[in-house]
């Protein structure tokens, strides 16, 4: 539920089972992802056609230019870093591997990837989970040969990896009818096809030191703009959240059996499905007025994204959609609080030591 994530980085966070890393005090994050998570990595990819490194884009970043990230604002990682008390974490292909900033966290997700390595091959490039766990082992590498082994194992067993894919191995591959597995696989056939190669790839992160996995489930994406652009009546698809609770059920059942098998691993859930199904269908609870289309005028038939010649919402504060897939700045920041701030989650501290969360730049 919408308290778990954050129930889970606060205990993971002070658990005392976290070892003591050498001069490193602060908590190092580590995510993995889509383009919910991408922080800027696409942007060093020449040939990607999944780029957002230009307005309307980051309007509402810090600096109010483009940064990669999929939305007007703030990624909800960015938001949870800086409840953390630590920067967001940079995009690994931003980093020298000679650069301090890898002992501090680092962001590896890319828009359009997926847990399928041909998830998003229309993309051309992007970096899939398998690319970036690749990655996080030549960063792990890296961190051996400035702090040594020891050291650099006990940071990655430290360390929270906050994990968020499987929306593009639906959205863009099983239900794109140009491609190949829709054709290929039935339902389950395909959800035995994800959550073989999700095993393969968490076990992989384990071998290379994650203890500490965070896995953050699917959104109802049914009801996502560019999906209900597929509807007759303009409401959410049924079908399609129904194969987001498939998913997410086989997940938790994945994670649980990960966890019995491999050592020391506390991989959890974060099921925030609930959360952002209420915020879409009570928008006006959370402050917002319009959950059913973007703010920005989005063609979904070529894609979904807001390009520079795209109309803007007046007030995008008013709205949970960005574009056709991704939220507003100022929707990420409600789920995020909401994950913290749950009353069921009890006394949560902000922060690691009293540090302050970075100010909205908003």
């Amino acid at each position: 539920m919408a308290a778990l994530l954050a129930t889970l980085v606060i205990s993971l966070l002070f658990s005392t089972s976290i070892p003591t890393i050498t001069a490193i005090s602060e908590p190092v994050l580590y995510v993995f992802g889509d383009s919910l998570s991408d922080v800027g990595n696409n942007n060093y990819l020449p040939l990607s056609l999944a780029k957002s490194d230009y307005p309307w884009y980051g309007i509402d970043y810090y600096d109010g230019i483009p940064t990669g990230r999929f939305t007007n604002g703030r990624t909800i990682g960015d938001i949870i870093a800086a409840k953390l008390g630590i920067p967001s974490p940079p995009p690994y292909m931003s980093l020298s591997m000679n650069d301090d900033a890898i002992l501090q966290g680092v962001n590896y997700a890319s828009g359009g990837a997926g847990i399928l390595n041909e998830t998003g091959l229309y993309f051309i490039q992007k970096l899939s989970f398998d690319d970036q766990i690749s990655c996080f082992e030549m960063t792990k590498l890296a961190i051996a040969r400035k702090i040594g082994r020891v050291a650099a194992e006990k940071l990655s067993n430290g360390a929270i990896f906050l994990v968020g894919l499987g929306s593009n191995d639906y959205i863009n591959n099983f239900l794109q009818p140009v491609l190949a597995d829709g054709h290929i696989y039935t339902l389950p056939e395909f959800e035995n096809l994800l959550i073989a190669a999700l095993d393969g790839q968490l076990t992989r992160l384990y071998h290379l030191g994650a203890r500490k996995v965070v896995f953050h489930g699917l959104a109802p994406m049914g009801c996502i703009p560019s999906q209900r652009a597929r509807a007759i009546d303009g409401q959410c698809l049924g079908f399609v959240n129904d194969y987001v609770l498939r998913f997410n059920s086989r997940v938790k059942n994945l994670l649980s059996a990960l966890n019995s098998k491999l050592p020391g691993a506390q991989m959890t859930f974060a099921d925030c499905y609930s959360l952002v199904l209420d915020l879409i269908n009570n928008p006006e609870l959370y402050g917002f007025k319009i959950s059913h289309t973007s703010c920005c005028n989005v063609d979904t038939s070529v894609g979904g994204l807001c390009l520079p010649n795209s109309d803007l919402c007046d007030n995008r504060k008013e709205y949970v959609f960005w574009d056709a897939y991704h939220p507003t700045d100022a929707a990420n920041e409600v789920i995020a609080n909401q994950l913290f701030t749950d009353p069921d989650v009890g006394q949560v501290h902000p922060a690691p030591g009293g540090v302050a969360p970075s100010p909205s730049p908003l």
